[in-house]
């Protein structure tokens, strides 16, 4: 049994939709596109379709196992390219799930960057603010942003990222600025609607001490775009990332609040998973990523006057 063989007439039948339709693709005789697919399924000891009169559709294990298969073929003919090619050209596709206004904000330069240094390389981007089972769903990695649980995935540190408290000057002027967390209570919130407990707000004082504060949500969201906006416009206040807020911060739209008190801080990691080879692709990729976010992040110069001034701002 030729493995890949069977692994490559799979991906046809799933693509095609049909037995028929891969044997087309393929330009070769149904009975032995079915005989590589009974080899395959024989082989797993699992059944990779639910077969009917007209179509067959794939099982949850054979969903899963289409997009490894996919993976698995890329890389070796990534390799094959590598060893071929005197300078091991980078090229193949990469399925990357992105945190929306992240994405949209500082990852699609950083994209930009890497395509222009590497041609044939073929990014698919998924800006979603979900958390994607990579396996599952056919990733190379994922960006996240938050503290991450204990899983079976690797993490890269990519770049911290502070959180700020703000509001616009016309709120200020209309309901006054919280001194103390507790204060936060009596303020119009705005109010990101996927934190599981959005109702709290975290800070930690000069000593250490951390404050979970109740607030009551005057507006909920699921993006942090809108509620920066709508900040903006003097309808509250908001704790939200630097890298959404940091410009509406330097230009004075925004003004921080709670200065004495640092917000709960988070990182932006790029993950993906243990189990499988990480190709050639991939591995550049991330490495690109670290190193053009190394040191402080450039939405979070304005947080500091003197850091500023160092970088020549």
């Amino acid at each position: 049994m030729d493995r890949f063989e069977n692994m490559r007439t799979f991906i046809r039948v799933v693509e095609a939709g049909s037995i028929s339709g891969a044997a087309d693709r393929l330009g070769v005789a149904k009975s032995a596109v079915s005989r590589r697919l009974k080899e395959l399924e024989a082989h797993l000891g699992v059944e990779l379709f639910h077969r009917t009169t007209r179509r067959m559709n794939l099982t949850d294990t054979g969903r899963a196992f289409y997009h490894q298969s996919v993976r698995i073929l890329e890389d070796v003919l990534e390799a094959e390219l590598a060893t071929s090619q005197a300078h091991g050209t980078l090229s193949g596709s990469l399925k990357i799930a992105l945190p929306s206004t992240f994405g949209i904000m500082h990852m699609g330069p950083a994209i930009n960057e890497f395509l222009r240094e590497h041609p044939q390389i073929e990014f698919d981007l998924d800006f979603n603010d979900r958390e994607v089972d990579l396996m599952q769903e056919g990733f190379d990695l994922a960006i996240r942003i938050a503290k991450l649980p204990d899983s079976s995935l690797i993490a890269r540190r990519l770049a911290p990222v502070q959180t700020v408290i703000c509001a616009s000057p016309s709120y200020i002027e209309q309901m006054g600025a919280p001194q103390t967390p507790d204060e936060l209570v009596a303020h119009r919130c705005l109010v990101y609607s996927l934190l599981s407990d959005y109702e709290y707000w975290y800070v930690t004082d000069s000593k250490g001490k951390e404050f979970r504060t109740k607030i009551q949500p005057y507006l909920k969201a699921s993006t942090g775009e809108f509620l920066r906006d709508a900040a903006v416009e003097g309808m509250g206040i908001i704790m939200v990332p630097s890298f959404i807020a940091y410009q509406e911060i330097e230009s004075g739209a925004l003004v921080k609040l709670l200065n004495d008190y640092i917000p709960a801080k988070i990182e932006a990691y790029a993950i993906y998973p243990q189990t499988r080879h990480l190709s050639q692709r991939v591995r550049a990729f991330v490495d690109f990523l670290v190193n053009r976010f190394a040191g402080t992040p450039y939405w979070d110069l304005c947080l500091n006057d003197n850091q500023r001034e160092e970088k020549g701002y």
